[in-house]
């Protein structure tokens, strides 16, 4: 009886609960008012994607494709670095795309990086070396922020971090600029990018301080020969940027098949070991 009597006041409170979860939203309506309608630019947005093929590193067997690394570093050099830092990355860590000793010197070197004069202390520049990070492209946020519309520009460092489905946000933010749709246009007439912002369908807003910085096919000449279309150097620079966010991506997975492996071996000898020790042991009779 009381099991009975358990079970129906147990379905009474579910079902009360329920009930009121239902109520919430006019609940809310009435004491706030009504959400406000979306505006125009959901309308445009279009969530991140990931390239045709998908990443190299995706995927529980994922690997680092270095060369992709290699041309990805060389994208964000020539094109990335005007306006944004990689203050977390040193040159020394380019070792792990492969680079030899010399080459990294000698990479590091190619850079100009703050430094003092030891005679006087006072502040000049110097060519960078190994142990030295990647430099900022700006003195200051202010100088940031005139150079780029009031806007500054982030650090890239642990961008793919900082961001959900981060590496498929910066490929599709990269390849997302354009004209708005047409269709979609023509059910809002009204929507415009405003001035000094740039339209972008893969930015939550659409709208986007930032001028697209891949323009055109070719922009990079890649040192391995691959054809630097805009699609590949979104693709390349995009995995760069989720190496610097995280370097032992591939490490931390390759451990995790030894844990599940190491699991899945103790739980089976647990399991032998109960059956061998209660093995001679009958359940008792009710």
């Amino acid at each position: 009886m009381s099991i009975r009597l358990g079970g129906i006041i147990v379905g009474l409170a579910i079902t009360a609960i329920l009930v009121l979860w239902s109520l919430v939203p006019g609940v809310y309506n009435l004491v706030v008012g009504p959400a406000p309608e979306k505006q125009a630019s959901y309308a445009f947005y279009e969530k991140p994607h990931a390239p045709e093929g998908g990443f190299a590193f995706a995927g529980a067997f994922g690997k680092w494709d270095v060369a992709q690394l290699q041309r990805g570093y060389q994208v964000y050099k020539e094109v990335c670095s005007a306006c944004h830092s990689l203050k977390f990355v040193a040159f020394r860590n380019l070792r792990q795309l492969g680079y030899t000793e010399a080459e990294v010197d000698a990479e590091a070197a190619s850079w100009t990086v703050p430094g003092l004069d030891p005679q006087t202390g006072e502040e000049n520049t110097r060519p960078g070396t190994p142990t030295d990070y990647f430099p900022k492209p700006y003195p200051n946020a202010i100088a940031a922020a005139a150079a780029n519309n009031n806007a500054i520009p982030p650090d890239l460092s642990l961008m793919t971090k900082a961001r959900p489905d981060g590496s498929n946000y910066v490929y599709s933010l990269l390849t997302g600029y354009g004209e708005p749709d047409p269709e979609i246009l023509a059910q809002h007439p009204d929507f415009e990018t405003p001035a000094g912002l740039y339209f972008n369908k893969h930015f939550p807003n659409v709208n986007i301080a930032m001028a697209p910085p891949l323009v055109l096919d070719g922009q990079v000449t890649y040192a391995d020969g691959t054809e630097a279309t805009i699609p590949q150097m979104a693709e390349d620079v995009s995995a760069f940027l989720t190496w610097t966010a995280e370097p032992s991506l591939i490490e931390r997975k390759q451990t995790g098949w030894f844990v599940i492996a190491f699991l899945l071996f103790a739980t089976s000898l647990a399991f032998l070991s109960y059956k061998q020790i209660w093995a001679g042991m009958k359940p008792k009779k009710k």
